[in-house]
């Protein structure tokens, strides 16, 4: 019943790379991706309940449009005065002026303790954790073990790559966490 349009957007791209992937026909994934990409638009810009959603676009792409972006600001400040090798431990300030900072702009914080150089081991760590489960699926025998390791490995890589997105103000604000190192049982 709630509207949380970040974790939908995540299942249905892990949904389309697990059918991508079973092997239908492309014309018909196309067809099916239009149709989804059409009512989620509809649901956007002409159900009530999700007005939210629509000002947060707005003010995404227009920053003189809503406070949507105070967020994303800050974090972009923090990354910046991390620098290469950030302030040090405990000296970061992002973790007690923006709220959730510990979920949704993790990386934001350790880029701000530890620098540049703490955010590109994390995301080669990621990637080379995604490149073995994947060097596994493709050893893998099993038609039901492939689709269970690629579900998963995308779930990983398609939350890694909406949380760094926010954080460097790629994508809108959407409360996205990151997985094995954000605060919370979830993650």
């Amino acid at each position: 019943m709630q509207p949380d349009i970040g974790q939908t957007i995540l299942i249905f791209f892990s949904w389309l790379i697990l059918i991508f992937t079973s092997g239908i026909n492309i014309l018909l994934l196309v067809i099916l991706f239009l149709t989804l990409v059409s009512i989620f638009l509809y649901l956007i810009f002409f159900v009530n309940k999700f007005e939210y959603i629509k000002d947060r676009l707005f003010s995404f792409f227009d920053s003189d449009i809503g406070t949507h972006n105070f967020q994303s600001d800050k974090a972009i400040e923090s990354i910046i005065s991390g620098g290469f090798f950030g302030k040090g431990i405990g000296e970061g300030t992002l973790k007690n002026r923006v709220p959730e900072a510990h979920t949704d702009y993790i990386i934001s914080v350790i880029s701000e303790e530890f620098g540049i150089i703490a955010i590109i081991l994390i995301l080669s760590l990621f990637l080379i954790f995604i490149y073995s489960v994947f060097k596994k699926v493709y050893l893998e025998d099993n038609e039901k073990t492939k689709l269970v390791l690629v579900g998963c490995s995308s779930l990983i890589l398609m939350q890694t790559i909406i949380h760094t997105g926010v954080n460097i103000r790629l994508f809108p604000t959407t409360g996205m966490t990151l997985p094995f190192i954000s605060y919370g049982g979830s993650s």
